[in-house]
């Protein structure tokens, strides 16, 4: 079945155990029966040849009554059989008769009919989409079909006794109620109908806890609602209920527990006053800011562990560590939890929020956070001097001291704790330091940094020995003590300065000048650095060779010997030494007079130069040969009118002889081999000085020889005697 205009229709079917189809079984006319109801049956048959009417009898089974008799026309081949007994089996038979009242065939069958019409008592809406019916249970009725009708759609339903509910309905709508008895025969007519109208519908919450001691609760309009009641009250029955009646559409219920689930009720009403459906619902308030909220970091991790003492109805708890623009967060159902990745020089507000379905709390008032300081950069490491070496870095956020560990790589470890950014350490030449810097505050020690290895300048090399091998070499020797260096010489002085560079223990340098005092130093350079220089060593080179150096012979016998002054000399000793033996002469002056020289011998002339310390030069120059041998016996004789003849013995080489006198000088220069010189014209009455010397190869002419004084006399025009004055040595 379907309802009217094409509204749902909610048919439960029923079966009618009873109904039967008999077939005669001569002739093949039969009966059906198609509806039943409390006091009809409505059958049909077939038609039979022949048949001009026919006769329906229904008789009651197994009660005391009376047959129904029923006659029909050919015509039609159904019909209906009225004012039965209720919930009784009858036995039906159809007759076919012809023209003459013969009975030509008949067929029967058996068939319960419905129990009585039932009466409604009450029918009324608790819900907006059902209406309740009461009636009282008629005989036999096995179950009941309930119809609410509303305009030209209905709905029906199925029950098995007293009351019973029709659902499915609309909302403050007004239905007429009917209802009908069932049994396996069939269904009864419809009672007498009563009106009935569903209440209002609930109205449909919506709702929120804004903050955990307060609950919002809004809806929107209800259909034929002309005010509305809501009620709170704790889930757990602890407490006392809050009603609020209302016409408008939103309640605030204040002062409420936090994190407490609450159970809200709300229904509408009429203008009649009839309240309308409930609607239930479950709210939590959102939960109280959790207290006591305690940080402890760790330094290692760079975690902290944040906890608090929990607050009623929270599900979960978010941590959040905010510091400038960076956020961490971490959340648990426990009353800790764990910031991971924290950044060291941070300082961070550190708060917790409770959550639960309501929402979330207030933060909690924050906590600060600091880190340890980061690691120091900018380290710089430095020997300002040797010995002292210096550890600077720059500032670290957050750091309120610093510790500096230096550990050499013989496993000493020193360390020093300081505000600044610099620190002084004692420091031995030759030693590799690990240097690390960490920063501090009251929340640890930073995390490592890098870790920095530093050599010391090398330690300074020790001199050992400085030989001179020769007058502008010397050779430097010292005590290698450093791993894989290269050792440089500096020789300083007033000259300049002269540098030599060796891997091993000793080197030598070139090209000093002679006559000079120096310093003589030496470093050791690695790739760490230069040491600092040795122990000065003092160097004095020998005295210079006088450049210039004249031999003079001043007398036969006597020599003078002068030179130039020789940078860095202080006694001067002269020799001159032949096959017959030195002539020496020790002076702190540059000339000197030898004695003892032989005339006509060759000498080899040398200087030995002394400094004030004992250094000496031996210079050597070129030989010198002396003079000749003056002549002796040297006399004047007469010869002829104005001539005087000059003798003397015999003596190798040219021979000079020289007279000067108050009326003129003469020389003479005797033939080769001869011991003689002849002066002619030579004037008398004069005192003459005679001169006889060998006459030198090259140079100038000898003025040592011994001088002899002669008066010549005159007789008359001519000389006269010839008269030896005496004799008298060079001047």
């Amino acid at each position: 079945m379907c309802s009217g205009k094409g509204k749902p229709l909610v048919l439960i079917g029923f079966i009618l155990v009873s109904l039967e189809m008999i077939v005669s079984a001569n002739t093949g006319f039969s009966i059906s029966i198609y509806n039943v109801t409390s006091r009809n049956i409505y059958l049909r048959w077939s038609k039979f040849s022949g048949a001009v009417s026919y006769r329906i009898t229904a008789t009651p089974r197994n009660t005391v009554g009376h047959s129904l008799l029923a006659h029909f026309s050919d015509v039609p081949v159904k019909g209906i059989l009225t004012s039965l007994t209720p919930n009784t089996v009858h036995t039906v038979k159809v007759e076919a008769i012809d023209k003459n009242g013969i009975i030509l065939a008949e067929a029967q069958t058996k068939q319960l009919t419905a129990p009585e019409i039932p009466v409604i008592d009450q029918a009324y809406s608790k819900l907006s989409n059902s209406i309740t019916v009461e009636w009282a249970g008629v005989p036999g009725a096995t179950s009941y079909l309930l119809t609410a009708q509303d305009g030209e759609s209905f709905i029906e339903t199925i029950v098995i006794n007293s009351p019973g509910t029709v659902t499915g309905l609309k909302a403050a709508t007004l239905y007429k109620i009917t209802i009908r008895s069932i049994n396996s025969g069939g269904r009864s007519l419809p009672s007498p109908s009563k009106k009935a109208k569903t209440v209002l519908a609930a109205p449909v919450l919506s709702v929120s806890s804004p903050s955990y001691n307060s609950i919002v609760v809004s809806w929107g309009a209800v259909y034929m609602a002309v005010g509305f009641s809501v009620s709170i009250m704790r889930s757990d029955g602890l407490g006392s209920m809050m009603k609020e009646n209302t016409t408008h559409t939103s309640l605030v219920f204040t002062s409420l527990d936090p994190g407490t689930l609450y159970t809200i009720k709300a229904h509408a009403w009429n203008v009649n006053g009839i309240p309308g459906d409930d609607f239930t619902y479950n709210q939590i308030t959102s939960p109280h800011a959790p207290s006591d909220v305690q940080v402890a970091f760790d330094s290692g991790t760079l975690r902290a562990t944040v906890s608090w003492i929990p607050t009623e109805g929270t599900l979960n708890y978010s941590v959040t560590a905010s510091s400038g623009a960076s956020k961490l967060n971490c959340s648990t159902s426990s009353t800790s939890c764990t910031l991971s990745s924290l950044q060291c020089g941070s300082e961070y507000s550190v708060y917790v929020i409770a959550n639960n379905g309501a929402g979330s709390s207030k933060p909690t008032d924050a906590v600060s956070l600091k880190t340890v300081p980061c690691a120091p950069g900018s380290i710089t490491i430095e020997e300002d001097n040797p010995g002292k070496l210096s550890v600077s870095w720059s500032n670290a956020d957050l750091g309120d001291y610093y510790v500096v560990f230096v550990k050499s790589d013989d496993g000493l470890e020193v360390h020093c704790n300081t505000s600044h950014t610099q620190c002084h350490f004692q420091s031995d030449c030759g030693f590799t330091y690990f240097i690390s810097v960490f920063a501090y505050n009251k929340a640890g020690q930073s995390p490592l940094g890098d870790i920095f290895n530093y050599t010391t300048a090398p330690c300074s090399p020790e001199i050992k020995n400085v030989s001179q091998d020769d007058l502008s070499i010397i050779s430097v020797h010292w005590q290698a003590n450093n791993d894989e260096a290269i050792y440089t010489v500096t020789v300083r002085g007033e000259a300049g300065l002269w540098h030599c560079t060796s891997s091993g223990n000793s080197c030598s340098i070139t090209g000093l000048p002679c006559g000079s005092v120096f310093s003589v130093s030496a470093v050791a350079i690695t790739t760490a650095g230069q040491s600092l220089p040795s122990y000065s060593v003092p160097l004095e080179t020998a005295p210079c060779c006088p450049n210039d150096l004249t031999v003079t012979q001043v007398m036969q016998s006597i020599t003078n010997i002068s030179w130039s002054v020789g940078a860095g000399a202080k006694t001067y000793i002269t020799i001159l030494e032949s096959l017959k033996g030195p002539a020496r002469c020790h002076t702190l002056q540059n000339h000197c007079l030898l004695g003892c020289i032989t005339c006509g011998t060759n000498y080899t002339v040398a200087l030995k130069v002394i400094s004030e310390t004992g250094l000496a030069s031996y210079c050597t120059y070129q030989d010198y040969s002396s003079s000749a041998c003056c002549p002796s016996g040297v006399k004047l004789y007469r010869l002829g009118n104005n001539g005087i003849r000059i003798y003397w013995r015999a003596s190798a080489g040219l021979i000079s002889t020289d007279l000067y006198g108050s009326k003129g000088n003469f020389t003479c220069i005797p033939t080769p081999g001869l011991n003689y010189c002849d002066v002619t014209e030579i004037p008398c009455g004069d005192v003459y000085t005679v001169v006889v010397s060998p006459v030198p190869e090259k140079g100038s002419k000898i003025t040592f020889c011994p001088k002899k004084i002669y008066s010549v006399t005159c007789s008359g025009s001519s000389v006269g005697m010839v008269i030896y004055r005496g004799k008298r040595s060079a001047e």
